[in-house]
């Protein structure tokens, strides 16, 4: 029996000064694309955003690099979501005596990045991998 290879690497990061909402907004335009039209995506789009996810994105990318040895060719965003982080609250002071409170919201991004060539190395090594897992 053949032993599937990995052919997925994540980044992932934590606690981004960022509302969840505004970076969903930004995810969902890049979710399912390949690498290089993902960073030509980003860089265009004129969102705060895009950032934070820039980096990640680069940041998957150089661990598939490194971990896997892979192309940057043939990698593809295969899984992206963005789930609420914790959220600082400030209290600040109005008129009269009374105060009002700020609440900073953070976020958490994971990026997910999948090489279809290794994927395609191991169907053709076994034919019935679709019937299988598929």
């Amino acid at each position: 029996m053949v032993k599937k290879k990995k052919t997925e690497v994540y980044a992932l990061g934590r606690h981004i000064s960022l509302s969840a909402d505004k970076a969903r907004r930004v995810i969902d335009q890049i979710r399912g694309r390949s690498y290089e039209e993902t960073l030509m995506i980003l860089e265009l789009m004129s969102y705060r955003a895009c950032y934070p996810i820039f980096k990640l994105v680069y940041s998957a990318a150089a661990n598939a690099s490194y971990n896997m040895a892979s192309n940057e060719a043939d990698l593809v965003i295969s899984k992206a979501e963005v789930n609420e982080g914790t959220t600082a609250k400030k209290l600040k002071p109005r008129a009269r005596g009374r105060s009002y409170a700020i609440k900073r919201t953070t976020c958490h991004i994971t990026i997910v990045v999948k090489d279809i060539s290794l994927n395609a190395e191991y169907e053709q090594m076994n034919p019935w991998y679709d019937d299988v897992y598929m």
